[in-house]
């Protein structure tokens, strides 16, 4: 199973699958994340953490952990 957190800085992935229970779930929901969408992976910090998206034509920042929940393609 392939991560959001496994994708380069300048790749895209469309979204296959998300993990996780209740709020976490629903909080990564609310942001736009949802199965079909593709995500562009703008930037990474030093550190890994957190990992800036474009998603939906926003741009939008995720830590490793809600990163490693959604499963790509």
């Amino acid at each position: 199973m392939k991560t959001l957190k496994d994708v380069k800085v300048g790749q895209t992935a469309t979204v296959a699958r998300l993990h996780g229970e209740g709020p976490v779930k629903r909080r990564i929901m609310d942001m736009g994340i949802t199965k079909g969408v593709e995500i562009l992976v703008r930037k990474v910090a030093p550190l890994g953490d957190p990992m800036e998206l474009n998603v939906r034509g926003y741009e939008l920042s995720v830590r490793k952990a809600d990163a490693e929940m959604i499963e790509i393609q």
